[in-house]
């Protein structure tokens, strides 16, 4: 049992390395970068607008009390 442990924990490590290695390799400067800017392509959103343009005024839970 202690042989398959430490089979899978070597497997396991090489595997991680390997992913690392891939990850920031130079041919994936380019692929990096890009995925980089990302969220900043994103067109952006009003904060404290619905959906109908009325501004929120309470949060997350915009019920009105009426007594």
């Amino acid at each position: 049992m202690a042989m398959i442990t430490a089979f899978s924990t070597v497997i396991s490590m090489v595997a991680f390395l390997a992913i690392c290695w891939w990850a920031w390799s130079s041919g994936r400067k380019a692929a990096n970068q890009e995925s980089a800017m990302l969220p900043f392509a994103l067109p952006d959103e009003p904060l404290a607008a619905n959906h109908d343009g009325r501004h929120r005024a309470g949060g997350a839970n915009n019920t009105k009390q009426e007594h």
